[in-house]
């Protein structure tokens, strides 16, 4: 009865003494408490290092906006021919890289060099016209000088001469006036002494000399009214002579006028000059023009031409894709949310989906409008049922110098950027 009355002692709780301490080996116990306040403080470490790695890694991410949505751009260069004619050579074929100033196409120079023939020989002869006209401006100033000299001296001659005609004149009038006196006196004479000499009162000899002299006085009479006649033509003669002169010298006194209009034709065909030279440059740059070289080195794609073919101007040829690092890009779009902090100049890393490999760059601009405003029927919210959509704008992203040197990348191709923000 007392053995089972201790057995349950045995089966009772352990002591304070036995919380306190649990059997580690034969002699050796350490306390649970210590060992349970070590896990927790493990635990609570590896937390805390868990949520710093996370913020670390948020903040990294954070710092990056990437999207996929991009792709490799460049210009594309096309070659067209500025003349019309006739194909004869084309030297270059599809995929083939060709160098600046390299022949693409060579036509049928013909045409272009009689044209240009032409063109020397209507410059020739406006050039020595120009010249004819050019000597005649000093000539024609000597010519309306001494012409002018001339004209001057002539009308006073002219003048001197009218004053001297009027003159005499004048002193043809008056002796005409004194010699029909002379007659009227003579005729009075003969009256008079007519019925004297019929009484012989007279002498008959006297009577004889009265008659006589006014047959005299008579005659003279009529010459000097032929004389009087005379004078007066004269006169007017010289007023006629006066006039002309007059007139030249009016003539002469269009001098500066004169030379203006021969200076005026001097240009003229000095501008015509001009235009001859024009003529013969623009058959120059046609003749030129026939042969078609590459505008910028690159790849040669979309070829067209074929030799016998007839081109006209504008008409496209082929296309070259420069492969320099100035002329290719990356065209990333990126939705609006993710240009809150994107500006122009920070890094770009670029994944290239052909090579495995990442490039640099920069972030160059960004565009002026969303992808969508610049689409062939861009979307219009005023009207029927508004849904928002996250809208996409183009950011244009250079390629840091020096990453190609094989001109490996080519337009068009997918790649994936992560700009850094901040």
């Amino acid at each position: 009865m007392a053995e089972q009355l201790k057995e349950p002692e045995k089966n009772a709780a352990p002591s304070e003494s036995n919380v306190a301490a649990t059997v580690v080996g034969p002699g050796e116990a350490r306390p649970r408490g210590k060992g349970r306040g070590k896990t927790l403080l493990i635990g609570l470490g590896a937390g805390i290092a868990l949520l710093a790695g996370a913020i670390l890694i948020y903040l990294h991410f954070a710092a990056w906006q990437s999207t996929d949505d991009a792709e490799i751009d460049g210009y594309i260069y096309p070659v067209s021919s500025r003349v019309s004619g006739y194909v004869t050579r084309v030297t270059v074929d599809d995929n083939q890289y060709v160098k600046a100033g390299t022949v693409l196409v060579q036509l049928d120079p013909k045409d272009y060099e009689v044209a240009v023939a032409n063109a020397k020989a209507t410059l020739a002869n406006d050039q020595a016209s120009a010249a004819a006209m050019m000597t005649n401006v000093p000539l024609t100033s000597a010519n309306t000088s001494s012409q002018l000299s001339s004209a001057e001296a002539d009308v006073a001659n002219a003048e001197a001469g009218v004053a001297a005609a009027r003159e005499q004149a004048n002193a043809a009038e008056a002796s005409l006036r004194q010699a029909e006196a002379n007659d009227l006196k003579a005729q009075d004479d003969v009256v008079r002494y007519q019925p004297l000499a019929a009484k012989d009162e007279i002498p008959q000899q006297q009577f004889t000399q009265a008659v006589d002299s006014q047959k005299a006085t008579a005659a003279a009479v009529v010459a000097l009214r032929a004389s009087a006649a005379a004078a007066k033509q004269a006169v007017t003669q010289a007023r006629a002579r006066l006039v002309q002169a007059r007139a030249a010298l009016q003539y002469a006194q269009t001098r500066p006028q004169q030379i203006s209009v021969q200076r005026s034709r001097a240009a003229a065909a000095e501008a015509q000059t001009e235009k001859a030279r024009a003529v013969l440059d623009q058959a120059r740059l046609n003749l030129k023009y026939t042969t078609i070289v590459a505008p910028v080195s690159g790849i040669v794609g979309r070829r067209t031409v074929q030799p016998g073919k007839n081109v006209s101007p504008g008409e496209q040829l082929m296309t070259i894709v420069p492969l320099d690092s100035q002329n290719i890009w990356v065209t990333a779009n990126f939705k609006e949310t993710q240009l809150t902090h994107m500006r122009p100049g920070q890094t770009v890393k670029i994944s290239v989906d052909t090579y495995d490999r990442a490039y640099t760059g920069r972030v160059l601009d960004i565009a002026g409008a969303t992808g969508a405003r610049y689409s062939l029927l861009p979307p219009e919210n005023a009207t029927g049922n508004y849904v928002k959509v996250v809208q996409r704008i183009p950011v244009k992203i250079l390629f840091d110098e020096g990453q190609d040197p094989k001109h490996l990348l080519r337009p068009g191709m997918s790649v994936e950027a992560d700009v850094k923000v901040k």
